[in-house]
């Protein structure tokens, strides 16, 4: 127990730390009479200052040595994972139900991993598992995706009797979902076929769109509608997202009309989703015939509506809705002006920008990270580099995704030098990169041509980061030492690579190639990306540009097209000006 003058070694290095005992003392024989009144007391807490309170009586009174009561204490205080956990490792002999306790609060706080290390220490300690020791470990597993341990738990999931329970199989089924193994996935699923839920269902499903296989989260739904099963709002959510990836206007047609019977057409968040879905498959008029018809619209309806006229290039559109939203008194978010810059081109964001900049002034908006970002991407677009960095150094909270999309625009920019100074300072200030901002710094590194900066860049990530590279990733790599001349060592890269790269990386070579004149093995590089990738015409003009640089004529060959395959033409380059967009901006 954590008894006055024994602090853990938390509360010693943090200040804020909250201190136990503003309860009066002569009151808490009274207050902790019972433990019905402790738990009520402890349900009604809402900060940790208060709980810290409680746990300081509890010692005082002698009750932090009753089991019953110290476990309630660890699960009113989850939701603080560090105070938890000193609970927790302070207390002797833990029980399962606190060893479970512990383990979800680390599946749903900062360190999943950590979950993972103590349901290890849980089974040396002999303790017979449940099923909620097996559901909070695969959640850890889930957000960490472990997939040899979450097989491992599967395994002691079949030997101790809990695959009888639904809810340890939709666990399982999540967890194979998002670790893009769908065929172990089926396999569950199938075994016992009777047991699934309408959850198991939207689980297999969600997980077929999460491995990128819309076609069979469609089929799922068909099935699962056969089965008798009605299904819910998350299954149409689910074959909503599907129908749109797979881009067939009468499948999505389908499913709206059964959306229509069963009544979930009604709902705001299925409403959302079928006008999403229509805009993608190219019928936004059907889309904007639903928003007109529901009686009630939240924000999230009309950014979506909002940012799918601006994607299909109808801006005025976009705006229209925008001034219509502000006649209707409905309060916009960060969101709806985020999505709205996001989706415009950069022909018609400075125009927007201006015109977004006065909305939010006018109705005093919170113009907080995600608006400042949209905002820094919007200018970086067009050019205005002054004015990205200026609204970027002027934002008070920043977060990963502001400092990714200065780092980018500056890379984009041909400021390579200072995009890494940037990301030095983004670390230095304690935000933590993802695999993004490394795909920003790498970009970057990779126009200036700064080839150790690089390969410093890509370890950090591996190495201190944890992260596994990406194809874009690899791509950097490859264009940044095809600029440099080191071609034989990008082509060695590619060829050795873990995972297969694509035409793009290919053809960053095939450029690199024509500016230092290395024939043959530009030669070897378009026969790679003829064996395997579609016929380019941009891949025969840079082998003959190729030729050209070395002072060489082209063979016929090479250049020309092989006989049998369809001729390939190249399209004609565009440019779009903006004249003008609308009065009012």
């Amino acid at each position: 127990m954590i008894f006055v003058g024994q602090h853990h070694s938390t509360e010693a290095k943090d200040p804020n730390f909250p201190r136990p005992f503003m309860i009066n003392a002569r009151r808490s024989s009274s207050v902790f009479s019972s433990d019905q009144s402790l738990v009520s007391l402890l349900k009604s807490c809402k900060a940790l200052s208060e709980i810290s309170q409680i746990h300081g009586c509890m010692v005082k009174t002698g009750l932090d040595r009753d089991r019953f009561s110290l476990s309630k204490l660890l699960a009113s205080s989850i939701a603080h994972t560090q105070y938890a956990a000193s609970i927790f490792d302070s207390t002797r002999s833990p029980n399962l139900f606190m060893f479970n306790t512990i383990i979800r609060g680390h599946s749903i706080g900062d360190d999943p991993q950590r979950a993972l290390t103590i349901f290890n220490d849980l089974r040396t300690q002999g303790i017979s598992l449940d099923q909620f020791s097996s559901i909070t470990t695969l959640k850890a597993c889930t957000r960490v995706q472990a997939l040899a341990f979450g097989r491992g738990v599967h395994g002691i999931v079949l030997r101790s009797g809990q695959r009888s329970f639904v809810e340890v199989k939709n666990s399982l089924l999540h967890f194979y979902g998002v670790c893009g193994r769908i065929s172990d996935a089926r396999q569950l699923f199938d075994e016992f076929p009777r047991e699934n839920d309408s959850v198991s269902w939207n689980t297999l499903m969600g997980g077929c769109l999460t491995a990128s296989k819309p076609s069979l989260a469609i089929e799922l739904f068909r099935q699962m509608i056969w089965s008798g099963l009605r299904g819910s709002a998350t299954t149409m959510l689910n074959v909503l997202n599907a129908g749109g990836d797979v881009g067939n206007l009468i499948g999505v047609e389908t499913i709206h009309g059964h959306c229509i019977k069963t009544g979930f057409s009604l709902k705001l968040n299925v409403a959302t989703a079928l006008i999403d879905t229509y805009a993608k498959v190219g019928n936004i008029h059907a889309g904007r015939k639903i928003f007109n018809e529901m009686d009630q619209k939240d924000a999230a309806m009309w950014n979506c509506l909002i940012q799918r006229y601006a994607r299909c290039g109808l801006v005025e559109e976009s705006v229209e809705l925008l001034n219509l939203m502000k006649l209707k008194k409905v309060v916009p978010n960060s969101s709806t002006f985020a999505g709205f810059l996001s989706a415009c081109d950069a022909s018609t964001a400075s125009s927007i920008g201006k015109y977004i900049r006065k909305y939010v002034d006018e109705e005093e908006v919170c113009a907080d990270a995600v608006i400042g970002t949209a905002l820094v991407d919007m200018y970086a677009k067009c050019g205005l580099l002054e004015k990205a960095a200026g609204i970027f150094n002027r934002m008070r909270d920043k977060d990963v995704k502001s400092w990714t999309a200065i780092i980018s625009a500056l890379g984009n920019h041909g400021q390579a030098g200072e995009s890494l100074r940037l990301f030095c300072q983004m670390e230095k200030e304690g935000h933590k990169p993802n695999e993004v901002t490394f795909l920003a710094v790498l970009s970057a590194c990779s126009h200036g041509g700064l080839v150790m900066e690089a390969m410093n860049c890509f370890h950090k990530m591996v190495c201190e980061y944890g992260f596994s590279p990406k194809i874009e990733h690899y791509g950097c790599i490859v264009d940044v030492l095809g600029r440099a001349g080191m071609l034989e060592e990008a082509y060695d890269l590619i060829k050795n690579l873990p995972v297969k790269v694509d035409a793009t990386a290919w053809r960053a070579l095939l450029g690199a190639c024509r500016v230092y004149g290395n024939v043959e093995l530009g030669e070897d590089v378009k026969r790679a990306l003829t064996e395997t990738y579609r016929q380019h015409p941009a891949d025969a003009i840079l082998l003959s540009s190729t030729y050209a640089a070395a002072g060489r004529l082209p063979k016929i060959a090479t250049t020309e097209e092989p006989k049998g395959q369809e001729e390939t033409v190249k399209e004609a380059g565009r440019s779009n000006i903006e004249v003008r967009l609308l009065g009012e901006i």
